[in-house]
């Protein structure tokens, strides 16, 4: 798992790679991926939104924005955490996702969370 923390907020992310899902003969990669974010600090937050920057192989970039995560808006108090997971599809078996979350804790304070930068890439296959 890889970890990041940002302000007293830890971000942890592990990814897999959906083979019954996939279509590599259709460029077709899906991979999903589970992050827990967990408030470590005395203060809490609420996550307002989230931004991702999806690199494939061939160097293409993707950019992501949007309100919240799977569809929630998650409180977090202290020593709270929330474990999410959702998927990326990559038109090649190797890229990497980065990005931030927005977050505002209860004084009003907007702040970012950085999202670890995490591999998604299709294991290799012995014969």
């Amino acid at each position: 798992m890889t970890i990041e923390n940002t302000m007293n907020i830890s971000v942890g992310v592990k990814a897999s790679y959906l083979e019954q899902e996939s279509n590599p003969e259709k460029a077709r990669y899906l991979f999903a991926y589970t992050i827990t974010i967990k408030n470590s600090g005395g203060v809490a937050a609420r996550l307002l939104s989230r931004y991702w920057k999806i690199t494939g192989g061939d160097g293409h970039e993707q950019e992501v924005e949007g309100d919240g995560v799977v569809g929630q808006h998650p409180y977090l108090t202290p020593k709270e955490e929330f474990t999410y997971t959702s998927a990326a599809m990559l038109d090649t078996p190797v890229g990497m996702m980065q990005g931030h979350y927005m977050m505002v804790d209860d004084h009003g304070a907007q702040f970012e969370v950085a999202i670890p930068p995490f591999s998604l890439a299709v294991p290799q296959r012995l014969h």
